[in-house]
């Protein structure tokens, strides 16, 4: 099965929250074709949310919330993402602002 394109994937998950009136935007823009994706909700109360890709049991696509289940303070998220760029330099981030803590991501999450 053919997976979609980052750059391509990373710009529908920006129109869709859009159409949902929260502003998204690339913090770190990585591969264009290949490079993961992180998406962090930042809740605009100085506390946010990062979401990592990971993959299920049949190969699809599933999100877990890698900062834990509830929001941390924005610098540990900021921080997971350091740590992140140690180890993959391709990665993006993409921000979505959302003060309900919405991701907007259609795969699933874990």
């Amino acid at each position: 099965m053919a997976r979609l394109k980052a750059e391509i994937w990373v710009k529908a998950l920006i129109r869709r929250a859009a159409v949902a009136g929260s502003p998204a935007m690339v913090v770190r823009r990585g591969h264009e074709e290949a490079g993961t994706v992180y998406v962090k909700v930042n809740r605009l109360d100085d506390t946010a949310s990062v979401y990592a890709p990971t993959w299920g049991e049949n190969g699809e696509r599933v999100w877990m919330c890698a900062t834990g289940a509830d929001p941390v303070a924005d610098q540990v998220a900021e921080a997971y993402l350091d740590k992140q760029a140690r180890f993959d330099p391709d990665f993006w981030v993409v921000e979505i602002e959302d003060r309900e803590g919405r991701h907007f991501l259609t795969e699933p999450i874990s």
